[in-house]
């Protein structure tokens, strides 16, 4: 399939959307995995095809499906949601390859710290109204000053895995 996406505004469906997280902890013998439950987003496809925008995700909204774990996951010690509220990726640039992969030039901001971030994601589903990118990419979490490690338990990177589905917005027509 070669993706032609159209000029314009773009929303983000949160609902048929979905951010990831894993990490391998006590000395690399559990695999944590957690969902975030807030992503929003918008975006804007330019003339010449590429395109910019943002996808916010709600840092308090994280799931691992263990309460006592997720608290401290939202405490000071990793993403301290009470002052950061939201992890920001920024896409200051994107391009759609012929392959259907679309190269990301973005900016990740953790903790109030941003970082630049190079993805390559993959178009998953195309349609005049509608597109889909899944993605996966690693994360050095000490970048982030979230270097909290007791006893060595936490090494490595954390993969982010994300499906996001875009709409045409009404209001996007043309620029």
């Amino acid at each position: 399939m070669t993706v032609a996406v159209e000029t314009g505004l773009w929303q983000l469906d949160a609902v048929r959307s979905a951010v990831a997280i894993k990490h391998k902890t006590m000395w690399g013998l559990v695999t944590v995995k957690g969902t975030f439950s807030g992503v929003v987003g918008e975006g804007e496809v330019l003339p010449d095809g590429t395109a910019r925008g943002t996808v916010t995700v709600d840092a308090g909204s994280l799931d691992t499906k263990n309460g006592k774990r997720d608290e401290h996951l939202r405490g000071a010690d990793f993403f301290d949601a009470e002052r950061h509220p939201t992890l920001v990726f920024a896409v200051r640039d994107a391009v759609v390859r012929a392959d259907d992969s679309v190269v990301i030039d973005g900016e990740l901001t953790v903790r109030g710290v941003s970082r630049p971030q190079a993805v390559t994601a993959t178009v998953t589903e195309s349609s005049a109204d509608a597109v889909t990118l899944a993605a996966e990419f690693t994360v050095d979490r000490e970048q982030f000053n979230l270097g909290w490690n007791q006893l060595g338990m936490i090494r490595g990177l954390t993969t982010v895995t994300s499906t996001l589905r875009f709409t045409r917005s009404a209001s996007g027509e043309g620029v």
